[in-house]
Order: C-alpha cells, then sequence, then structure tokens
C-alpha cells in the first residue's frame, strides 16, 4: 500500500480499516488534521479506485453525516500473509508425514477440491475434452491458462501464472497439489513438462493416458 498512496492516503483508510461501520467527512477531518476540502478529494479519489464507498446516514443531534467505508477491495490492500501461512502448514504436514504422506494428502485435497466445484467435463467426455474444460478453469482461477500445441502426442496445458510461485519457489512439493488437482479434474496422468518455480518461462502439463 505504501508504493500506492501518499502518508495522508494511508491513514484515512486505515482509519477506515479501524472503523469497520464507516466514518463521515467530520469525523476524517477531525482524525487526519486536515481540511473538509482534503478529505473530501482524498474520498473522490479512493472511490474512484473502487476502495472506498458511502454507506448509510448516521444519525446526530444536527444534520445528518454520510458515512464513507471500505470496500472488499479496500481491505485487500492492507498485508495478508496467506503465503507465510501456507508455508507453514506445508513444512509442518511435511514434517509428520513426509514427502510421500505430503503427496498423499495433496491428493486427498485436490479430489475434494474437484468434487466441490459447479462445473465439470461430463465423465463421458475424451480426455481432450477434459483438458479443454480444465484449461478454461485453470484461466478462471488465475493461472492464465490455454491449452496449446501437443507435445509428444498428448495434449497440452501452459500457464503463464503460478497461483502459488512463492511457496512453490521455496518448496516444490505445492506443485504436487496442481498435478493432483489435473489428476482428479481429467482422469490423465500429469506430467510437468516445464515449470516456472525451477527457472521455465511458464508451467507446462502434459496429459497422458492414466498408467
Amino acid at each position: 500500500m505504501g508504493a500506492l498512496y501518499g502518508e495522508r492516503r494511508k491513514g484515512l483508510l486505515r482509519h477506515l480499516l479501524r472503523h469497520k461501520s464507516g466514518a463521515t467527512v467530520e469525523e476524517l477531518v477531525l482524525a487526519l488534521g486536515i481540511t473538509r476540502t482534503a478529505v473530501r478529494q482524498h474520498l473522490a479519489a479512493l472511490m474512484h479506485d473502487g476502495l472506498v464507498a458511502t454507506g448509510a446516514e448516521r444519525a446526530s443531534g444536527g444534520r445528518p453525516g454520510r458515512l464513507y467505508a471500505l470496500t472488499e477491495k479496500g481491505r485487500e490492500i492492507f498485508p495478508r500473509r496467506y503465503s507465510w501461512f501456507a508455508r507453514l502448514l506445508v513444512e509442518a504436514m511435511t514434517q509428520e508425514h513426509g514427502a510421500a504422506g505430503l503427496r498423499t494428502r495433496f491428493g486427498r485435497i485436490a479430489a475434494a477440491v474437484v468434487a466441490q466445484l459447479p462445473q465439470r467435463a461430463p465423465a463421458t467426455a475424451s480426455r481432450r475434452e477434459k483438458v479443454a474444460a480444465l484449461s478454461e478453469l485453470m484461466d478462471q482461477l488465475g493461472y492464465d491458462a490455454r491449452k496449446v500445441k501437443d507435445v509428444g502426442g498428448a495434449p497440452t496445458i501452459e500457464a503463464d501464472n503460478c497461483v502459488f510461485h512463492e511457496l512453490a519457489m521455496r518448496n516444490n512439493a505445492i506443485c504436487q497439489f496442481d498435478l493432483a488437482l489435473m489428476r482428479s479434474y481429467t482422469g490423465s496422468k500429469v506430467e510437468l513438462h516445464e515449470c516456472m518455480a525451477r527457472g521455465g518461462h511458464v508451467c507446462r502439463f502434459r496429459f497422458l493416458p492414466p498408467a
């Protein structure tokens, strides 16, 4: 957040983070020690960026005050330590179950995730049809994925964005979750042909007949 917003604007966002129901212009003037005009200018910019929205009016002894509150997008600009927490979980699972046990658990988690997906390729679909459906799903999940020309005669997906990249750079075992998810979705044997966490330009997956 620091690289995007000045100190006044960061202060305004923090104040709204601490006051979940919102704050009026007058309350922000008192909290930040700046003029009403400055507060309104900051609010206008933050609303334009989708970080702040107007809410209900707060009743008072005088004229009701319009509340301004953070949007979901506004709350997300504050640091979240998802990768750190996920790394701790993976490390703990590895220590407790070993590398083989970790792969087994990833397989179970991936199967449960696939079972909960609202849209899946029909069981009667061909391997190529399932791979095509998977590429669309991965793209929706943020992998920037697409089905590309076969590699060695096998249907192939390339992804330009690894959604677990930071975690995978620390522990390549995290790639096993992706592979387990793809195996469960397509019923295919999945080969990681190229991997960004291992120095590749893309993550490339080949889908082979099950062993």
